[in-house]
């Protein structure tokens, strides 16, 4: 999947599920102003004599045009394309900025809640908002304007469900591996016995023969008969 950010960023075996923008419902109003001033400029040349002073008309339109459309038309489409929402196996990574660029990563296992919100207009247009709630100091966020909504908080319910089984399992791996038993040690099939702890135990006892005299001694029982070991 070609995804609006530096791949580099995910770590091994992360895998990017979903790359979203906000919907993009969120731009066309200022499309259709872009549209509508661009008209006005053009009227604004084609009504004005050819003249100096018809010039500097078409230059003063011009000069409006660019002034008016930077704030209200090209920056909120660059807002939009810059506004990254991805979901990934591993986290919530969210991107915000144009020349300042600013975002935040949520591991899946420190998501403690996800839920959505529908308008009216939310459930015509196919789009809502998302409240995640994260454990930790860090505040929750809220992703507006994310299409599919209802879908997109389905599918990071799955993933931390998946997150939380694969850690399980890797727990487990690594309790029940090879090194924690000493008295085995990893062979052609997983195990094998530690054929040196018995000599081992054998060697100690030939070296302290004071251990084998006191097993053979017999020992006071409490009721008057002595028992050997």
């Amino acid at each position: 999947m070609t995804v609006g950010f530096p791949e580099n960023v995910l770590a091994k075996g992360e895998k990017v599920e979903r790359d979203l923008h906000p919907h993009w419902l969120t731009v066309v109003v200022p499309t259709i102003f872009g549209l509508l001033l661009a008209a006005a400029c053009i009227t604004v040349a084609r009504a004005t004599p050819d003249d100096d002073t018809g010039n500097r008309i078409q230059w003063i339109a011009v000069a409006v045009f660019v002034l008016v459309a930077v704030p209200a038309v090209f920056v909120p489409y660059l807002r939009w394309r810059t506004t990254h929402y991805v979901i990934t196996s591993h986290r919530v990574m969210v991107r915000r900025g144009i020349l300042t660029k600013n975002g935040k990563d949520i591991t899946l296992s420190k998501i403690t809640d996800v839920s959505f919100q529908q308008t009216v207009v939310d459930r015509i247009i196919g789009a809502g908002s998302l409240h995640i709630e994260s454990a930790g100091d860090s505040p929750d966020e809220n992703l507006t304007n994310i299409p599919r909504s209802n879908e997109v908080q389905q599918l990071i319910n799955r993933l931390i469900d998946e997150d939380d089984l694969r850690r399980r399992a890797h727990g487990r791996g690594l309790a029940d591996g090879p090194g924690s038993d000493p008295a085995f040690a990893a062979g052609d099939d997983g195990y094998s016995e530690d054929t040196t702890a018995i000599p081992r135990q054998r060697s100690e006892r030939a070296d302290r023969p004071e251990l084998a005299e006191e097993r053979r001694r017999p020992r006071d029982l409490g009721d008057g008969s002595d028992q050997p070991l």
